[in-house]
C-alpha cells in the first residue's frame, strides 16, 4: 500500500480503527501527506479476512470506479483526505 501511495497509484484506503498505534503513524501521515481519501472501516480483523489475511491495518485501493463507490457508500467526501 505504502509504494503504490508513493508512486501515486493509491486512488483510495480503508483504515481499520484498531490497527497498532505504529502502525497508523505509518500510514495516515502518508495518505494525508498524498492527499489520498481514506476512511475508518472495519476491525483489522474483518479488513483482513475481506482481503485474504488474517488481519491487516489498511487496504488500498487502486482503480478509480471501485474508489468512487466505496467513497460513495463511506459518506466521504471527494475533496480531500480524510
Amino acid at each position: 500500500m505504502r509504494v503504490a501511495a508513493k508512486k501515486g497509484k493509491l486512488v483510495f484506503a480503508v483504515v481499520a480503527p484498531d490497527a497498532s498505534q505504529n502502525s497508523l503513524d505509518k500510514v495516515v501521515p502518508l495518505l494525508r501527506a498524498r492527499q489520498i481519501h481514506f476512511v475508518e472501516g472495519p476491525s483489522a480483523a474483518l479488513l483482513g479476512a475481506a482481503v485474504g489475511r488474517e488481519a491487516t491495518a489498511v487496504v488500498g485501493i487502486t482503480d478509480h470506479a471501485l474508489a468512487r463507490g466505496l467513497r460513495a457508500a463511506a459518506g466521504s467526501s471527494p475533496g480531500g483526505a480524510q
